[in-house]
């Protein structure tokens, strides 16, 4: 579900693809005809933004057909009843009318899934990158609730994160309002764990969203910015509203391995290392530690990320002293116990297959994550509550005036703002060496399109050139773009709107309208 996996994590989606031959159902819930539909079950192709209208009504056809285990719900949750009333509104026919799904697909998906004996949602940012991408989350974990779809083999919810050691970065603090361990900066006990550890008082107060820290720089509060292996020139939306922010800081530091655009940008640039470079952990998208080993010696003239921050806090006062990677691995450790406490390098060298929570050396890692739901002996088991949640289409729907919807991905090639791919890259074969924008068949025949003709495509932000490609991979009044090639800066088109409790913005649905050569195409 607003997972292209076979293009963004080509590695699970072989796996998807192999366990196909033996057995595993796929059902598909994506805008576009993606490659993942060829090994689907059923495709179930939603409007953009209309997730939480599907599986509303698939929660309500489950209830409905009592589909689901009252006996789990009661011992495991909470406000069952607030969702109940919340659905009957939902029904497969109202919410067909919204997603554009016919209403005996929904109530099919909503019995196979309900029925299965293990079934999994696997999503990523086509569920997240909207401004209601939190409640999508909700509703997803809703749904794996109800049917108690969790805690068991085969079982639950696999958010696939969108690149490399994301799920590291925020388990080690990186989020605003998180400690390393993934443990809230709202608990005291926690807290002063560090506190003690590092001599200092640590602010309690939730830190910035990277959508606030914006709002801030705007307003003139933040004036200057540290961006570390981040490319927002180019990734984040609206780009002629984040470039003029860019511009107007007094200080821009850049910490990266290649110039970005945002580097170029920057009043000093530090050069890092790559992950072949250097020693150390990252976190998979299934809570693994892996251990990395350096692979070729780095330029002289970089250094370790970690080496630069100790530095920066030296000029700055506090003095940061560590040796290596693995000696701050074995603080993290030993201060994040629940979470670490039993992965010294030592066993990571080993045990190539070490997830976290792992707390003591004696602890065989956790594979399956939420096991109490199941656990006989359990005592005080935390319910987990139900979160209702209401349907909000895009922010920016299609009129008159700007008739297509916008949706922007990745390509299989391309990593991210291409720092790391062909533009750096001499060898790799590229099949897709330009950006185009993916348009269905029967718009192009009334534009009077071909694939491989010069466009310009607008939104109320700006406008890129761009070359058309011709696809029935997309719906009518679907265009698809990517953001990799700095060259068609795609996101010139797509709106400032955020998910107002994540800081997400809302790369995945925008008003747009396509000029041909010339002469503009009503």
């Amino acid at each position: 579900m607003g997972s292209n996996t076979t293009e963004a994590h080509p590695i699970i989606a072989n796996r998807m693809k192999k366990a196909v031959k033996s057995g595993l159902k796929i059902i598909v819930i994506d805008p576009r005809k993606i490659d993942m539909v060829k090994v689907s079950h059923r495709h179930l192709q939603i409007n953009v933004g209309s997730d939480i209208a599907l599986m509303n009504a698939m929660i309500h056809v489950i209830i409905e057909e009592n589909l689901y285990d009252p006996a789990f719900i009661n011992k495991f949750t909470v406000d069952f009843d607030t969702l109940k009333e919340h659905v009957k509104r939902y029904t497969p026919e109202y919410s067909a009318a919204i997603t554009g799904i016919p209403a005996e697909d929904i109530i099919e998906t909503a019995r196979e899934y309900a029925k299965a004996d293990k079934a999994m949602i696997a999503y990523t940012l086509g569920i997240t990158e909207h401004h209601c991408g939190v409640n999508n989350v909700f509703d997803i974990a809703n749904l794996a609730l109800l049917t108690g779809h969790i805690g068991r083999e085969g079982c639950g919810i696999m958010p696939l994160r969108g690149q490399n050691n994301v799920q590291g970065a925020g388990d080690m603090g990186c989020l605003p309002n998180q400690m390393p361990g993934a443990v809230s900066l709202s608990n005291e006990e926690y807290r002063r764990r560090f506190e003690e550890a590092w001599g200092v008082k640590i602010n309690p107060a939730p830190g910035n969203t990277q959508t606030r820290a914006f709002e801030q720089m705007e307003n003139g509060t933040v004036k200057a910015l540290y961006c570390i292996g981040e490319n927002p020139l180019v990734a984040d939306v609206h780009r002629q509203h984040t470039e003029k922010l860019l511009k107007g800081l007094d200080l821009l530091v850049v910490q990266d391995i290649f110039l970005t655009g945002t580097a170029r940008l920057a009043d000093v640039v530090l050069p890092a290392r790559s992950w072949g470079e250097v020693e150390g952990t990252y976190t998979n998208t299934d809570r693994r530690i892996q251990r990395v080993r350096k692979a070729v010696d780095a330029h002289p003239d970089t250094r370790d990320d970690w080496e630069i921050l100790c530095e920066l806090a030296k000029r700055l006062g506090y003095p940061m002293n560590y040796n290596s990677s693995e000696e701050i691995w074995e603080e993290v450790r030993t201060l994040a116990w629940e979470m670490y406490g039993g992965m010294p390098y030592s066993r990571l060298e080993k045990e190539y297959s070490l997830h976290y929570p792992c707390p003591d050396e004696s602890h065989p890692g956790t594979f399956i994550l939420h096991q109490r739901f199941f656990d006989e002996n359990a005592s005080n088991v935390r319910l987990s509550p139900f979160n209702a949640v209401k349907y909000t289409g895009p922010i920016e729907r299609p009129d008159e005036e700007y008739p297509f919807t916008l949706t922007t991905g990745r390509r299989y090639e391309s990593y991210n703002t291409h720092t790391q791919t062909n533009i750096y890259a001499s060898g790799v074969k590229i099949k897709q060496t330009e950006e185009s924008a993916d348009i269905h068949p029967e718009d192009a025949v009334k534009l009077g399109i071909e694939t491989g003709d010069l466009v310009e495509v607008s939104s109320r932000r700006g406008s890129v050139q761009v070359k058309a490609k011709v696809t029935d991979q997309v719906a009518p009044g679907l265009i698809f773009m990517s953001f990799h090639f700095e060259d068609v800066p795609t996101n010139v088109l797509t709106i400032n709107e955020f998910d107002p409790i994540s800081g997400t913005a809302e790369y995945k649905a925008c008003a747009v309208k396509i000029k041909a050569l010339n002469k503009v195409i009503e």
